[in-house]
């Protein structure tokens, strides 16, 4: 496995040098002829065509880690939805930096913690949310669970779903492990995926 740089403005990141020091930079306009399946790509969006770079790298089967100076939702949206599997802070320290190739290294997903709820809200929304949903979709949970998996689901973190239901943070994560467990599924992002039926489109 290759790990390149990509950027159009910096020459590199000291932080991610010190976090792999056999990384090498790449030419925008050259790294598609670079590139080979299971590469780990760190691509800056300090150039207009980054999506569609991410887009093509992960077409070839490529990891990509969008970086950038100022996080956004909408700009974390973007990346993944571009096929990036990572979107961090260009100047994050080198042991998040280590975590975050581990995690997207074996077809993880990682944002910021305090990015994550909020962009797992928009993919629900994206895909239509609670108006999209099968009949049958939540049949197994509780009233209860079927309200706090919703509740995230549409992007509230446990806190904001206790408030919102009335209920303490260590109900919210109760009901929330046995949703997961009779839906069979380990996160938010997953548990998104399964409320709009997106996990049978994946092979």
């Amino acid at each position: 496995m290759t790990a390149l740089f990509i950027s159009q403005k910096r020459a590199e990141i000291p932080r991610l040098r010190s976090a792999f020091p056999d990384i090498r930079q790449a030419d925008p306009a050259r790294v598609l002829r670079l590139t080979k399946r299971g590469d780990q790509i760190w691509l800056m969006t300090d150039h207009a065509d980054w999506p569609a770079l991410t887009t093509a790298l992960a077409g070839q089967g490529c990891s990509i880690v969008v970086m950038t100076l100022v996080p956004s939702e909408a700009e974390a949206l973007q990346a993944l939805q571009a096929g990036a599997r990572g979107y961090l802070h260009a100047l994050s320290p080198p042991e998040l930096l280590i975590q975050a190739a581990l995690v997207t290294g074996n077809q993880g997903v990682w944002v910021p913690a305090e990015l994550l709820s909020k962009v797992i809200g928009a993919a629900f929304t994206s895909l239509g949310g609670r108006e999209s949903l099968p009949i049958d979709s939540l049949a197994m949970l509780t009233e209860r669970e079927r309200a706090v998996a919703l509740a995230v689901a549409e992007g509230r973190s446990n806190k904001e779903v206790a408030r919102l239901l009335d209920i303490t943070e260590r109900t919210v994560k109760a009901h929330l492990g046995a949703a997961f467990r009779k839906l069979g599924v380990r996160d938010r992002m997953q548990l998104v995926l399964k409320l709009s039926r997106q996990d049978e489109k994946i092979v």
